[in-house]
């Protein structure tokens, strides 16, 4: 059903390569990494560059759900920063001259911003670059958790320069920016870490001496359901890996040439066998490798750093009674010790469980992961910043997208909240709604994710108040997006690149339309995602158009 007519201004609606979002600002969005199988590799194979008889170092990682989002733009002559964390705490706005010895002495001398003055650094360094100012206003990324949050930040502010610059960094420039920023400050990071800035792939990575390769994992046909759990604990990784590093270069004791096995020969074994089994989906024995990985790893890195690795709450929840029935096998997460760890479900069900075990009865932050194609679509861009004439002048004073539904239940919705739950019931995560500048207050009161004053809450009816506590919850998936210049549908879609992977499919529903499906059970936006199954769909031309969107009556069998 068409509420207007066209969607983002200037018709007919071409890609069109726009710069104004370039000399403006953009907005960005980063992924944390899990680190499967292979922790510590990294670093271990880096030793290879004046010490040959130390094998390649080699992992398996992927991105997460969680992510980093922010707003960048350019500055003549400061770095300013403002972040948020993931409990919601804004820190800053804190800001440096962007001189070469300031921006070093901030990175030499450690603390949050450090890593943000490491990286601008480096980028200087290679690129004519000014300054820049980076709003990171939205935070899911657990810190200090195994999740790569710093190394992600470091990707975040490498991203800011070349999008706000123009500077085209593929993701392996943006990585090797971000690394070299990031070792500039007293951390120590290893060269896995900064992989997020490839999204959500399952990647496959070796290490020897200087050279980094990577290699993408195929995904398998039927996904793999994992489970990260924040222990809700703490561990020192500067000291874990200042225990294992003593075992480098030279072993000069048993523990040590432990060391060195175990993140030798006994993980190259494990992480060639768990790149074939992920490719096939074999989720069983990947829990059991995981398993055997947590065995080797305490046998061997334990009386290393029996302080850190010992980690008691780690190991109780690996062997937790209510959590063994719905896993293959689990292990500990990034540096290991009492950060996070991380399951292979036996199920999508079992995955489903789990988070409700973790999170209800043992009181920690789970977090879900799939690997593979089930819901490989999990984003939907929603174009709202058409001029729609054909419904001038009602257009001038409301967005079409906000233009009051009155629904089966008898409550009045914006239109957009029906497209929204349309496409959270089929399945997506997130959410991006694209619109006007001069419409963003009425898109931001909508999904503002607080509740009414008291005084109107309490006013409402029933029905009201449960309608005003469920925007609360779809204000934490929807993701407001500015389309300065209204050209067209593509640039529309366009806007949105810098929050989604390489290569990511998504859903695209027209903001003024509603979608009304022949079969009872099934949305449009369903239907749709069950034919894509990760395949491409053939779009024919009709001679005879029609205004009406029609439906088939049974499902398409392609």
């Amino acid at each position: 059903l068409r509420l207007g007519g066209s969607l983002c201004g200037s018709c007919p609606c071409g890609v069109k390569r726009v710069e104004a979002d370039m000399a403006g600002k953009v907005d960005l969005s980063v992924c944390g990494r899990v680190c499967l199988l292979g922790e510590h590799s990294d670093w271990a194979g880096g030793y290879r560059r004046t010490h040959a008889k130390i094998l390649p170092g080699r992992c398996i990682v992927t991105g997460t759900d969680q992510t980093l989002e922010a707003t960048a733009w350019e500055h003549p002559n400061k770095l300013i920063l403002t972040t948020t964390r993931d409990n919601g705490e804004v820190v800053g706005p804190w800001e440096c001259d962007f001189r070469d010895e300031e921006l070093l002495r901030v990175a030499k001398g450690g603390g949050f911003w450090s890593y943000a003055a490491g990286v601008a650094y480096q980028v200087k360094t290679y690129y004519p670059v000014n300054g820049l100012v980076v709003e990171n206003h939205t935070t899911t990324l657990p810190m200090k958790k195994g999740l790569s949050s710093s190394a992600a930040y470091c990707v975040l502010i490498a991203r800011a320069f070349s999008k706000v610059y123009d500077l085209r960094m593929p993701p392996r420039a943006e990585m090797e920016m971000a690394y070299l920023g990031e070792i500039l400050t007293p951390s120590r990071c290893g060269r896995m870490d900064q992989c997020c800035a490839f999204g959500r792939v399952p990647t496959l990575m070796f290490f020897d001496g200087d050279l980094l390769q990577t290699e993408k994992i195929d995904p398998p046909k039927e996904p793999i359901f994992l489970v990260i759990v924040d222990l809700c604990a703490a561990k020192d990784t500067m000291e874990i890996l200042s225990c294992l590093n003593k075992a480098y270069p030279v072993a000069s004791n048993e523990i040590e040439e432990g060391v060195q096995k175990l993140l030798g020969e006994v993980n190259e074994k494990i992480v060639k066998e768990a790149a074939e089994v992920i490719s096939q989906g074999d989720a069983k024995r990947l829990g059991e490798l995981m398993t055997y990985a947590q065995e080797q790893f305490d046998k061997f890195a334990i009386p290393a750093c029996p302080s850190q690795l010992t980690a008691p709450k780690l190991h109780a929840t690996l062997t937790h009674p209510s959590i063994q029935p719905l896993v293959w096998g689990g292990k500990g997460v990034g540096s290991q010790g009492d950060g996070c760890a991380q399951f292979v479900a036996r199920s999508e069900e079992a995955q489903q469980e789990l988070l409700r075990v973790c999170r209800d009865e043992l009181q920690l932050n789970p977090l879900s992961l799939s690997i593979g194609k089930k819901h490989c679509v999990k984003t939907c861009v929603i174009p709202c910043a058409g001029e729609s004439p054909l419904l001038f002048p009602c257009c001038q004073v409301t967005p079409p997208a906000l233009f009051p539904i009155v629904t089966q239940d008898g409550i009045a919705q914006p239109a957009v909240l029906l497209l929204v739950e349309e496409a959270l019931s089929a399945g997506i995560e997130r959410v991006f709604l694209v619109v006007r500048p001069e419409d963003r207050h009425s898109f931001d009161k909508l999904f503002s994710g607080s509740l009414p004053s008291s005084r109107v809450f309490n006013r409402l009816p029933l029905k009201q108040q449960s309608a005003a506590r469920r925007l609360t919850e779809l204000a934490k998936v929807v993701k407001l997006v500015t389309q300065d210049e209204q050209l067209g549908l593509g640039h529309a879609i366009l806007c949105c690149r810098s929050y989604m992977d390489v290569g990511e499919p998504f859903l695209v529903m027209l903001g003024d339309h509603l979608y009304c499906s022949a079969l009872p059970n099934k949305s449009c936006a369903q239907q749709l995602l069950e034919a894509f199954q990760g395949n491409c769909i053939v779009a024919a031309h009709v001679r005879h158009s029609s205004p009406w969107l029609l439906l088939p009556s049974s499902p398409c069998p392609h």
